[in-house]
Protein backbone atom coordinates (compact mmCIF):
# COMPACT_ATOMS: atom_id res chain seq x y z
CA UNK A 1 0.00 0.00 0.00
CA UNK A 2 0.99 3.30 -0.67
CA UNK A 3 2.30 6.15 2.06
CA UNK A 4 -0.05 8.32 2.53
CA UNK A 5 1.17 11.89 3.51
CA UNK A 6 -0.86 14.35 6.03
CA UNK A 7 -1.52 17.85 5.70
CA UNK A 8 -2.72 18.54 8.84
CA UNK A 9 -3.78 22.56 9.57
CA UNK A 10 -4.81 25.13 12.37
CA UNK A 11 -7.04 28.22 11.05
CA UNK A 12 -9.37 30.48 12.77
CA UNK A 13 -10.88 31.65 9.56
CA UNK A 14 -10.37 29.67 7.03
CA UNK A 15 -7.23 30.89 5.25
CA UNK A 16 -4.45 28.09 6.69
CA UNK A 17 -7.42 25.86 5.46
CA UNK A 18 -7.26 27.08 2.08
CA UNK A 19 -3.34 27.29 1.95
CA UNK A 20 -3.15 23.51 3.34
CA UNK A 21 -6.05 22.41 0.76
CA UNK A 22 -3.60 23.69 -2.24
CA UNK A 23 -0.58 22.08 -0.35
CA UNK A 24 -2.90 18.73 -0.98
CA UNK A 25 -4.05 19.40 -4.27
CA UNK A 26 -0.32 20.07 -5.34
CA UNK A 27 0.75 17.00 -3.89
CA UNK A 28 -1.91 14.89 -5.29
CA UNK A 29 -1.38 16.45 -9.08
CA UNK A 30 2.38 15.35 -8.60
CA UNK A 31 0.68 11.19 -7.93
CA UNK A 32 1.08 11.19 -4.06
CA UNK A 33 -1.82 9.93 -1.89
CA UNK A 34 -2.54 12.99 0.84
CA UNK A 35 -5.31 13.31 3.40
CA UNK A 36 -5.86 17.06 4.56
CA UNK A 37 -7.31 17.37 7.89
CA UNK A 38 -8.01 19.97 10.31
CA UNK A 39 -5.59 19.02 13.30
CA UNK A 40 -8.33 18.60 15.61
CA UNK A 41 -9.58 15.77 13.33
CA UNK A 42 -6.26 13.65 13.18
CA UNK A 43 -7.19 10.44 14.89
CA UNK A 44 -3.79 8.74 14.66
CA UNK A 45 -0.68 10.52 13.23
CA UNK A 46 1.33 6.86 13.46
CA UNK A 47 -0.79 6.14 10.24
CA UNK A 48 1.70 8.17 8.10
CA UNK A 49 5.21 8.62 7.32
CA UNK A 50 4.98 12.15 5.93
CA UNK A 51 3.60 14.49 8.04
CA UNK A 52 3.10 18.61 6.71
CA UNK A 53 1.46 21.04 9.86
CA UNK A 54 0.66 24.38 9.14
CA UNK A 55 -0.79 26.81 11.77
CA UNK A 56 -2.29 30.51 11.76
CA UNK A 57 0.11 32.67 13.67
CA UNK A 58 -1.66 35.30 15.53
CA UNK A 59 0.35 38.03 17.33
CA UNK A 60 3.54 35.64 17.18
CA UNK A 61 1.48 32.58 18.28
CA UNK A 62 0.16 29.66 16.53
CA UNK A 63 -3.26 28.10 17.19
CA UNK A 64 -3.60 26.65 20.73
CA UNK A 65 -4.93 23.09 18.70
CA UNK A 66 -1.92 23.02 16.89
CA UNK A 67 1.07 23.98 19.86
CA UNK A 68 -0.95 21.03 21.44
CA UNK A 69 -0.78 18.53 18.72
CA UNK A 70 2.86 19.10 18.67
CA UNK A 71 3.29 18.59 22.22
CA UNK A 72 1.10 15.51 22.61
CA UNK A 73 2.85 14.43 19.23
CA UNK A 74 6.56 14.99 19.57
CA UNK A 75 8.26 11.78 20.16
CA UNK A 76 6.16 9.93 17.24
CA UNK A 77 7.05 13.32 15.13
CA UNK A 78 10.53 13.44 15.65
CA UNK A 79 10.61 9.93 13.84
CA UNK A 80 8.80 10.98 10.41
CA UNK A 81 9.12 13.63 8.10
CA UNK A 82 7.83 16.43 9.15
CA UNK A 83 7.16 19.34 7.57
CA UNK A 84 5.97 22.64 8.43
CA UNK A 85 4.56 26.09 7.30
CA UNK A 86 3.02 29.24 9.01
CA UNK A 87 0.78 31.49 8.24
CA UNK A 88 -0.28 34.66 8.76
CA UNK A 89 1.84 38.05 8.25
CA UNK A 90 -0.19 40.82 6.31
CA UNK A 91 1.43 43.31 4.25
CA UNK A 92 4.21 43.34 1.42
CA UNK A 93 7.27 42.39 1.64
CA UNK A 94 8.92 38.77 2.64
CA UNK A 95 6.94 37.40 5.33
CA UNK A 96 9.83 36.41 7.07
CA UNK A 97 10.84 40.24 7.61
CA UNK A 98 7.52 41.14 8.46
CA UNK A 99 7.82 38.62 11.58
CA UNK A 100 11.38 40.26 12.18
CA UNK A 101 12.82 36.20 11.73
CA UNK A 102 10.39 34.43 13.59
CA UNK A 103 9.77 31.45 11.36
CA UNK A 104 7.96 29.35 13.97
CA UNK A 105 6.65 30.91 17.17
CA UNK A 106 9.24 31.50 19.99
CA UNK A 107 7.05 29.40 22.72
CA UNK A 108 6.80 26.42 20.28
CA UNK A 109 10.38 27.05 18.39
CA UNK A 110 12.35 24.33 21.43
CA UNK A 111 9.50 21.65 20.45
CA UNK A 112 9.96 22.29 17.14
CA UNK A 113 13.81 22.23 17.20
CA UNK A 114 13.46 18.66 18.52
CA UNK A 115 10.78 17.16 15.79
CA UNK A 116 13.85 18.57 13.25
CA UNK A 117 11.10 19.05 10.47
CA UNK A 118 12.82 18.90 7.23
CA UNK A 119 11.79 22.68 6.25
CA UNK A 120 9.93 25.00 8.03
CA UNK A 121 8.39 28.01 5.98
CA UNK A 122 5.86 31.54 6.58
CA UNK A 123 3.72 32.24 4.33
CA UNK A 124 1.72 35.62 3.81
CA UNK A 125 -1.77 35.00 4.90
CA UNK A 126 -5.48 36.69 4.65
CA UNK A 127 -6.84 39.27 7.24
CA UNK A 128 -10.20 39.76 6.71
CA UNK A 129 -11.67 42.91 8.18
CA UNK A 130 -15.12 41.33 8.15
CA UNK A 131 -14.70 38.53 9.95
CA UNK A 132 -11.94 39.93 12.84
CA UNK A 133 -13.11 40.72 16.20
CA UNK A 134 -12.69 44.47 17.29
CA UNK A 135 -10.24 43.17 19.72
CA UNK A 136 -7.77 41.84 16.72
CA UNK A 137 -8.63 44.94 14.88
CA UNK A 138 -6.90 46.57 17.40
CA UNK A 139 -4.32 44.58 17.92
CA UNK A 140 -3.97 44.73 14.13
CA UNK A 141 -3.62 48.04 14.11
CA UNK A 142 -1.34 48.80 17.08
CA UNK A 143 1.01 46.08 14.95
CA UNK A 144 0.92 48.66 12.14
CA UNK A 145 -0.28 44.83 10.31
CA UNK A 146 -2.38 45.56 6.73
CA UNK A 147 -6.17 43.99 6.22
CA UNK A 148 -6.37 42.13 2.78
CA UNK A 149 -5.35 38.65 1.05
CA UNK A 150 -1.70 38.55 0.92
CA UNK A 151 -1.70 34.77 0.58
CA UNK A 152 1.44 34.29 -2.81
CA UNK A 153 -0.40 31.19 -4.14
CA UNK A 154 2.92 30.91 -6.49
CA UNK A 155 4.93 30.44 -3.51
CA UNK A 156 2.95 28.41 -2.04
CA UNK A 157 2.94 25.96 -4.93
CA UNK A 158 6.56 25.78 -5.49
CA UNK A 159 6.98 25.13 -1.73
CA UNK A 160 4.45 22.44 -2.52
CA UNK A 161 6.54 21.30 -5.42
CA UNK A 162 9.72 20.73 -3.88
CA UNK A 163 8.04 18.89 -1.22
CA UNK A 164 6.11 16.37 -3.60
CA UNK A 165 10.01 16.24 -5.45
CA UNK A 166 11.45 15.06 -1.47
CA UNK A 167 8.40 13.06 -0.85
CA UNK A 168 8.88 11.16 -4.12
Amino acid sequence: METKVLVAYASKYGSTAEIAEKIGQVLKKEGLQVDVLPLKQVKNPADYKDIVIGSAMYLGMWRREAVNFLKKNEKLLAERRVWIFSTGPSGKGDPVQLLKGAVVPFGVKPVIDRIKPRDTVVFHGNLDLKKVNPWEKLMVKTAKGEFGDFRDWEMITRWAKVLADALK
